[in-house]
């Protein structure tokens, strides 16, 4: 080749797009962030579910020894490493059933579906039918519900015709038949568990909690940390996916399979169509169906045949929306029909040409001379129109006669239907395009300027069009005002409305009660006060501002600005209270743009209430499980505040109460220990707690120098538990004490303590203070027998110089809301599970003892799976006194001579693995004449694995086993 043609062909081939070489799967290997930037791609080469087949086939791999025999899939790192990555590949998928069904073989999903199973910790040789998913991690309960999903989803799709594949190969067709056999074998396992999965998943739908689902930062998690036991933050970091969402898809898929079993059994039709009616009415709920991934027209197809198999005759389900309509008629509840078709503008079900016909039916009695039918008529065409305008479609020439010669109620009940005609919530952009375009035409059509000023000032308008949109129409309305000489008076703008209309005054109050926007709301003052000039802050009475501020803000001399800060500032507020913080930011960053420029003590106070603003902000989204530590900024400000000192300024106290627990929930210990003002601590009570708080707690665990410390946020507690007491003479000349409980001796009152460590999250402070309360309320209720445990009671004193002082019904109520407050922030923390259990049972409930110390129990031992740490269980009942290290046989043997219980106590020897103790129970029962209950006890000490010439191995296993089925039994019987 010349070197010209050389050059030639290195042009040519240098200006074609050259095609991206194939990712291999290797290289996902070698790089961890590579899987994520591959997916992101608009056309991922390879795609996501080949993906999946590639890390899968890898993984399973067979390995060859040296003897040249085959072996099975090795069990190392790289083939755990591939694994994680199928399921990564899925995780970035959202675990969509469709997606995954469409590209893997049902062999290769069974696969990945175990593997997830394997990685979420669910119990390994234990039924799914047999746990209980409401005491599992949520993303160990999510993994149970998608794979029993899949599973009968899957002998669904299987039960469906296929069409036979063409024979290839000879090879190929090997592989073929291979792969049939495995899906074969799989279908019938997943068949055999049929009833089983249905029953799991029924099972989740009465969980009304939110679920959570494996995303790749969970998997990257759990893999960190390969010793993690289902416990970890993962369970709760994972996708969300809301209760409807998860009932929603669920009620469908066991709808399908109920579908399907009904041609063998008549009443699967029956469930089948309550499911599908749940699914219909959740879709109805529903905002958005993220993931809720199924067919609506295949679902309404299912719906009408379940309705004809089973002749249903419930009539809300029975007729169809047309027989509804014509029975609404024939019983002439016209307004009914009415409000059917106000409904439909939404829904959209019944056609266009059949809401015409009923129109029509009306007209043509009203042309019979049937009175009273006009208004009706009116009200149907309106509707029909609203209708159109949603669809795009032409006015109706009926419509537009309608405008000819509107009245007020005319245009009252038009504005009416448009506002309950669009989707609540967050219509859509198409919805909202084209009524606003019917709300332009309406006012293009109107003559008369009250009218059309009553359009121009509805909410609905203002929502729809633009500011720079209705300022265009009205200067449209003007000219053609001008045009057509309709008034002597040009067309009053939106911003130009005239003072003598007082209906005027009342709409504009109206939009002022229920706007957000801080320039429109200001518009609006403006407005109001050209017309009349009234305190407009008091025109909703729900409008509230701190009594701290009130005197500051009506000393304000004129009388818009007044109206507006007052407004501004308790529209925040209530926004706050909702948790609605962005509107909240907006209304007050206007508030303090508008008083900064007037007086400093207004801004200092704004500056202090957009501070409390952004502390509920975070604290709210660490409450919803957000890890994000507070920006310095912010923890910078909340210090500034806690040593702020301006002379004559309102304080709240809220403020600082809620600072310096933002403070302790954020372990900022060393700036309450050792930075914050010794003047503070004097004169802030919530500082001075909050001190003591943080030193107690940076001193935990540790010897006895931190007794002092802790000695004196005892002494602290004390006094806020502790009341006056008075001496006074009876009659009888006796002297005798009288309580004063509603005078508190401490730096803060108790409720308003109690208020103030509602607050708190952090857990140490509130370990810290539940073990204070639980020995302040030993001291108190002086009872040795029956003690309340929980950590760290060494440190505190354990007596009290005046214990008459310190009131006990306080102190009772105080460590139970603690306890109970704790626990909604970690229903886990095995420590304050058996807190409360012991406060159940020196209260004499023991059947909620019972449950929580089996709450404790499961927690500590990863659902029974492993073995319950000993110092957990008491000796209650005669089964949990084998739990404990000396084996309690003198409460067990008292407890089982006890004839009037109502244990089901035979019920249990399966479970007894103390052979002293079985022989008891023989003894007993023999004694008794009990015969059939003393074969149950003689059967079960007959048990070979319970012999005591066994090895100690041996015996440690069989107790192990029966301690595992019995808690577990017991579990079912309580959560």
């Amino acid at each position: 080749m010349s070197a010209e043609a050389a050059d030639r062909v290195a042009a040519v081939t240098s200006s074609r797009p050259s095609t991206p070489l194939q990712t291999s799967w290797f290289e996902f290997l070698l790089d961890g962030s590579l899987l994520e930037k591959h997916l992101e791609r608009s056309h991922p080469d390879p795609a996501a579910v080949q993906l999946i087949i590639q890390f899968l086939e890898q993984a399973s791999k067979p390995s060859v020894n040296e003897q040249n025999q085959v072996q099975p899939p090795a069990d190392n790192r790289r083939n755990r490493t591939l694994k994680l990555l199928a399921l990564k590949v899925a995780a970035y998928m959202k675990w969509d059933l469709d997606a995954l069904e469409k590209g893997l073989t049902i062999p290769v999903l069974n696969m990945l579906l175990n593997e997830l199973l394997c990685v979420s910790k669910v119990p390994p040789g234990v039924k799914h039918v047999d746990l209980d998913l409401s005491t599992l991690p949520p993303t160990t309960a999510m993994a149970v519900v998608i794979y029993n999903r899949w599973a009968i989803r899957t002998i669904v799709l299987s039960s469906f015709p296929e069409k036979q594949t063409k024979p290839g190969p000879h090879q190929m067709n090997i592989i073929v038949q291979q792969e049939k056999e495995m899906t074969d074998n799989i279908l019938t396992v997943l068949k055999e568990q049929a009833t089983d999965s249905i029953s799991v998943l029924e099972g989740a739908l009465q969980l009304k909690k939110d679920f959570y689902v494996h995303t790749l930062r969970t998997l990257d998690l759990l893999a960190a940390d390969a010793a993690a036991n289902g416990e970890t933050e993962s369970s709760t970091a994972g996708l969300r996916i809301s209760a409807d969402e998860l009932h929603c898809q669920v009620h469908y898929d066991v709808g399908c399979i109920f579908f399907q079993q009904g041609c063998t059994d008549q009443p699967a039709y029956q469930k089948a169509r309550d499911h599908f009616r749940q699914t219909k009415e959740l879709l109805k709920k529903l905002d958005s169906t993220v993931h809720v991934h199924l067919d609506e027209k295949r679902l309404a197809g299912y719906w009408n045949a379940c309705k004809a198999l089973t002749q249903d005759c419930d009539s809300d389900s029975q007729t169809t929306p047309y027989d509804q309509i014509n029975s609404l008629i024939r019983a002439h509840s016209y307004q009914a029909v009415i409000e059917a078709f106000i409904k439909d503008n939404v829904s959209r079900v019944l056609p266009n040409n059949f809401r015409r016909s009923v129109l029509r039916e009306f007209l043509y009695k009203v042309q019979l001379g049937e009175s009273g039918l006009d208004e009706v008529c009116h009200k149907l065409c309106v509707c029909n129109a609203v209708r159109d305008a949603l669809e795009g479609e032409v006015l109706s020439v009926c419509f537009q006669q309608l405008l000819l010669k509107p009245s007020r109620r005319t245009v009252d009940f038009i504005l009416e239907v448009c506002t309950l005609s669009l989707e609540k919530d967050r219509p859509s952009e198409t919805s909202r395009k084209h009524m606003a375009n019917f709300m332009k035409t309406l006012c293009e059509s109107l003559e008369e300027l009250p009218l059309l000023f009553v359009v121009s000032s509805h909410k609905l308008f203002m929502e729809l069009l633009k500011e720079e949109e209705r300022k265009v129409l009205m200067e449209q309305m003007r000219k053609r005002s001008a045009t057509i000489n309709l008034s002597a008076k040009p067309l009053p703008s939106f911003y130009d409305i005239p003072a003598s209309a007082s209906v005027n005054i009342g709409q504009l109050e109206q939009q002022l009660i229920l706007l957000l926007e801080p320039r429109r709301i200001r518009q609006i003052l403006i407005e109001l006060h050209g017309m009349a000039e009234r305190p407009y802050w008091r025109v909703n009475s729900k409008w509230e501002v701190p009594p701290d501020y009130i005197n500051v803000i009506l000393s304000i001399k004129d009388n818009l600005t007044k109206d507006l800060v007052y407004i501004l500032m308790a529209k925040g507020l209530h926004c706050i209270s909702i948790k609605d913080f962005a509107h909240a930011r907006q209304l007050f960053s206007a508030c303090l743009e508008l008083v900064t420029e007037f007086s400093p003590k207004l801004r200092q106070i704004m500056l202090n209430e957009m501070l409390l603003l952004e502390v509920r902000a975070h604290e709210t989204m660490a409450a919803e499980g957000s890890k994000e530590r507070p920006p310095p900024d912010l923890v910078s400000r909340v210090r500034g505040y806690l040593e702020m000192r301006i002379h004559d300024l309102p304080l709240r106290q809220v403020v600082g109460e809620e600072c310096v627990a933002f403070m302790l929930n954020w372990r900022e210990n060393d700036y309450l220990t050792l930075q914050v003002p010794p003047s503070l601590v004097m004169n802030n009570p919530y500082i001075k707690l909050g001190q003591l708080l943080a030193s107690t707690c940076k001193e935990l665990p540790g010897p006895k120098e931190c007794r002092r410390t802790a000695k004196e946020l005892w002494d602290v507690v004390v006094q806020i538990c502790s009341v006056s007491i008075q001496h006074k003479r009876n009659n009888d000349g006796r002297v005798g004490l009288i309580k004063h409980r509603e005078s508190s001796m401490g730096i803060l009152h108790r409720s308003k303590f109690i208020t103030f460590i509602k607050k708190l999250r952090e857990p140490l402070v509130l370990t810290t203070l539940i073990s204070l309360f639980v020995r302040l309320h030993s001291i108190v209720r002086d009872d040795i027998v029956n003690e309340v445990t929980a950590e760290h009671l060494s440190i505190w004193p354990s007596t009290l110089p005046t214990i008459q002082a310190v009131d006990v019904e306080a102190v009772a109520v105080t460590v139970k809301e603690l306890v109970s407050c704790a626990l909604t922030l970690n229903p886990n923390n095995q420590s304050w599970l058996i807190t409360q259990a012991d406060i159940y049972f020196v209260t004499n409930q023991y059947s909620a003892a019972l449950n929580l110390y089996l709450q404790a129990g499961a927690v500590s031992s990863d659902f029974f799976t492993k073995a319950v740490p000993p110092d957990v269980y008491t000796d209650q009942v005669a089964v949990l006194c084998q739990f404990l290290r000396e084996v309690d046989y003198m409460t067990a043997f008292k407890a089982l001579q006890e004839q009037n219980s109502h244990d089901a106590m035979d019920s249990f020897y399966d479970y007894i693995w103390d052979v002293t103790i079985l022989e008891y129970l023989t003894h007993i029962h023999h004694k008794r004449g009990e015969t059939e209950k003393r074969q149950i006890a003689v059967k079960a000490i007959g048990q070979a694995e319970l012999n005591t010439s066994n090895p100690e191995e041996v015996l440690q296993l069989a107790a192990q086993k029966r301690k595992k089925r019995f808690l577990q039994a017991m579990a079912k019987l309580y959560f």
